[in-house]
């Protein structure tokens, strides 16, 4: 085990997990899972006889790092494979969670040289399944992690499943993307409803408190955006972008186009993936979408 700073992340990490898996450790001094976890992931490594490599982050000293995979709560683990994040868990799980999960990514015995990509899997999962699609998903990530179409597809399906944790370390590898592809961002502004969501809990208090806003002014466009936000989280879709298009109709471009944008990102997440299901054939688009599209040309155009 060894305590990984800035300064020998890309050694000790990046161009380690290019020879064999690391498994990232973000703890705490404080944090009593982490106490707990902390020596079994150690004896773990010990039983695995160097089939992987454990190594720890401390998430208060290292806060870039923390903050460059997205972690939020701890502990977190992340495995590296060839410098890149594949898969990670939350909290501390018992060891034969941790060793099953090992057992999906790290070589048999002593063949490091085993390919953890390699695993056959069906192009066409049946769609009645969705334990078999999840699986199909994450191997699809795993197989390629530059697959653009699979990562979005498997964090939508684990944000729609509630596993927001599970989905925000599957997005970390992709973060600094959300610039240059839409659908990242996305899901980047979805995340950022359920955390918004999440400070104010009490959701029906919450829209009472901004629709009360609104009644007293209609173009109090931050308690419109919140109620959007908070329809958002609770993925009431239709609901949000009625919101969003109320903001529309009274300014376009508020607040550096945010309300346009997150209508787009709705449109985005809301549209079936594009797995193909058991007959070969692709889910057609939701016609949701298709109505939606063309109520925001008709504002975002008149």
């Amino acid at each position: 085990m060894m305590n990984v700073t800035v300064e020998n992340f890309d050694a000790e990490v990046v161009a380690a997990s290019m020879q064999i898996p690391v498994l990232v450790d973000f703890w705490a001094p404080w944090c009593g899972p982490c106490k707990v976890i902390g020596p079994l992931l150690e004896k773990i490594e010990t039983d695995y006889a160097g089939r992987f490599k454990l190594v720890k982050i401390d998430s208060d000293q290292e806060q870039e790092l923390s903050q460059a995979f997205g972690i939020r709560s701890i502990p977190t683990c992340v495995l590296m494979i060839d410098g890149k994040p594949v898969d990670g868990f939350m909290g501390a799980v018992p060891e034969s969670q941790i060793k099953a999960f090992l057992d999906k990514h790290v070589p048999a015995g002593d063949v490091l040289e085993a390919e953890v990509t390699g695993v056959a899997i069906s192009d066409a999962p049946d769609a009645n399944d969705p334990a078999a699609i999840r699986e199909a998903l994450h191997q699809a990530v795993l197989k390629n992690p530059d697959d653009e179409d699979a990562r979005f597809d498997y964090i939508k399906l684990l944000l729609n499943a509630g596993e927001v944790d599970d989905a925000k370390v599957a997005f970390a590898p992709v973060i600094a993307k959300t610039a240059l592809v839409r659908r990242f961002d996305s899901l980047q502004r979805w995340m950022n409803a359920i955390d918004f969501a999440m400070d104010n809990p009490d959701s029906t208090g919450a829209i009472a408190t901004f629709e009360a806003k609104i009644a007293a002014n209609k173009r109090d466009f931050e308690a419109r955006f919140g109620k959007a936000q908070t329809l958002m989280a609770a993925r009431e879709w239709t609901a949000a972008m009625d919101e969003l298009l109320e903001i529309l109709m009274r300014d376009k471009t508020w607040a550096e186009d945010r309300a346009r944008k997150t209508f787009i990102a709705i449109l985005d997440i809301i549209e079936p993936p594009k797995i193909k299901v058991a007959d070969g054939q692709i889910p057609p688009v939701d016609p949701t979408v298709a109505t939606y599209r063309r109520r925001l040309s008709s504002v975002v155009l008149s």
